[in-house]
């Protein structure tokens, strides 16, 4: 699949190339040295879980503009010490699966790939603010918990200064990498369908509607037959609608004295999910356990900028979860990264702990934080979490911790997180050589977290772990 990337790539820029009059002008090459440290997303029920290492994450972008054309390519290339993430939009089945349970799916310590390849058009309209692109390309809405993820698209985008509005369908084929030959089992046969729009009805204050449909048409395995990594676990016809009000909450450069975003969201559709039982060490299929979705999410969140270098705030997230064949478990839509700027810093902080890295199923998060930023040269938020299960005696969603929870108990745990970050705008890149040019070409960010389990884990497990990256940065 990476080679017939590369071909599709290679036939987006060489058509539009005959139809121009000039070549791409611009290039550029991001470099990010990446050292991560993990103790222990086990919590010491398993052997393993640990993970020390530094890599070397090497990425050319083009692109090349003609008229209202456009179309842009960025490559990967990454080699390292160990199978450590230099990707804050790697998926949780890569993120999680270093155990060498399947080659398909096990990560190695180096490989190629291919982030994105697209082609854009914005001569539908006069505004701006409009465009239709198709490829490979990241899909990103501010609060990263419904959109943040690279995948094949068309999209079509509308941002005026009052109106905003998006529609979409997208599907993952292929992860590009060359380490990586089957997708993850939830993405297999998964299509998506979306849209959302938002007027800003006074200065700095938006509100909107957001729609998404998941359609996932695979199989789940026959009773009797043997379940392995690469098996579907659910499939199902899901549909996300939600509402939000945003006043700057997600703006680092907002000069409001108090900013806010608060959403619901109702999930509704079936459901199917795959039910085994374990015959002499493998995992046999039973059945499957179907039923009607009625679950419900919601977000919010408040901040007070202190004055112009220091914000302190607080956020709660609830997403349903338990009810008969699992009815009332949220879920969300599978392509979040639920990585935003909620503290008010330019850096991008995980909603739900840098360590923890929940997903909003099941699942209750009370959170305070507090930032700082200096000038455009320094920022720091320190973030204080505290996670419940809705229903103490069902799942939560994907996270970073592998431990199997015990039944009546509630109390997930807690998590301290900090995120500092030095920025270099010394070297501030030119405008030919940058996507944009307000990014600095240098910067230095330490991330990380102390998870500390709750009941909800059993008492055997050990009392804390940690998640932490230094990230160095230059584009040129």
């Amino acid at each position: 699949m990476l080679g017939a990337g590369l071909s599709l790539a290679g036939t987006l820029f060489g058509s539009l190339a005959y139809a121009a009059d000039e070549p791409p002008k611009n290039f550029g090459l991001d470099v990010k040295v990446t050292a991560e440290s993990e103790d222990d997303r086990d919590l010491g029920t398993a052997p393993g879980g640990d993970l020390n290492g530094i890599g070397l994450d090497v990425r050319p972008w083009a692109l090349g503009q003609w008229g209202d054309w456009s179309a842009f390519v960025m490559g990967q290339a990454v080699t390292a010490t160990d199978t450590i993430q230099t990707d804050t939009l790697q998926s949780d089945e890569v993120n999680n699966d270093r155990s060498g349970s399947n080659n398909q799916r096990e990560p190695d310590n180096s490989y190629l790939a291919l982030r994105e390849f697209w082609v854009d058009y914005a001569g539908l309209t006069q505004y701006p603010g409009e465009h239709l692109r198709f490829g490979r390309q990241r899909l990103r809405e501010e609060s990263g918990m419904w959109q943040d993820t690279n995948i094949e698209a068309l999209n079509w985008t509308f941002d005026t200064t009052l109106l905003r509005a998006h529609l979409g369908a997208a599907q993952r084929f292929s992860d590009y990498r060359t380490d990586i030959s089957d997708l993850a089992p939830a993405d297999k046969d998964r299509s998506h369908v979306f849209g959302d729009i938002s007027t800003q009805w006074m200065p700095h204050h938006w509100v909107g509607l957001r729609l998404h449909h998941s359609d996932d048409s695979g199989s789940l395995p026959n009773p009797g037959e043997t379940v392995d990594s690469l098996d579907k676990q659910t499939t199902g016809d899901l549909t996300w609608v939600g509402v939000e009000a945003n006043g700057d909450g997600y703006n680092w450069h907002s000069q409001m004295p108090v900013n806010y975003w608060a959403s619901a969201t109702w999930l509704t559709g079936n459901r199917d999910r795959l039910t085994t039982t374990a015959v002499d060490g493998e995992r046999i299929a039973t059945g499957k356990q179907s039923g009607d979705v009625n679950a419900y999410g919601v977000d919010l969140g408040l901040r007070w900028n202190i004055d112009e270098q220091w914000r302190a705030g607080a956020a709660y997230a609830r997403g349903s979860g338990g009810g008969k064949n699992g009815e009332d478990q949220f879920q969300q839509t599978g392509l979040e990264s639920n990585r935003s700027n909620f503290t008010g810093t330019r850096a991008r902080v995980a909603r739900f702990g840098e360590a923890f890295r929940g997903e909003l199923s099941n699942l209750q998060d009370a959170t305070l934080f507090g930032s700082w930023q200096m000038r455009e040269d320094y920022d720091a938020s320190v973030v204080y979490h505290k996670f419940w299960r809705v229903d103490g005696n069902s799942d939560i969603g994907n996270s970073g911790i592998n431990a199997p929870l015990v039944n009546d108990s509630k109390d997930l745990g807690q998590e301290a997180d900090l995120v500092v970050t030095k920025y270099f705008k010394q070297g501030l890149l030119p405008a030919s050589m940058s996507q944009s040019i307000d990014e600095p070409s240098t910067l230095v960010r330490f991330r990380g977290g102390v998870f500390k389990p709750g009941d909800a884990y059993g008492s055997h497990v050990d009392s804390t772990m940690h998640h932490a990256f230094i990230d160095v940065i230059w584009r040129f």
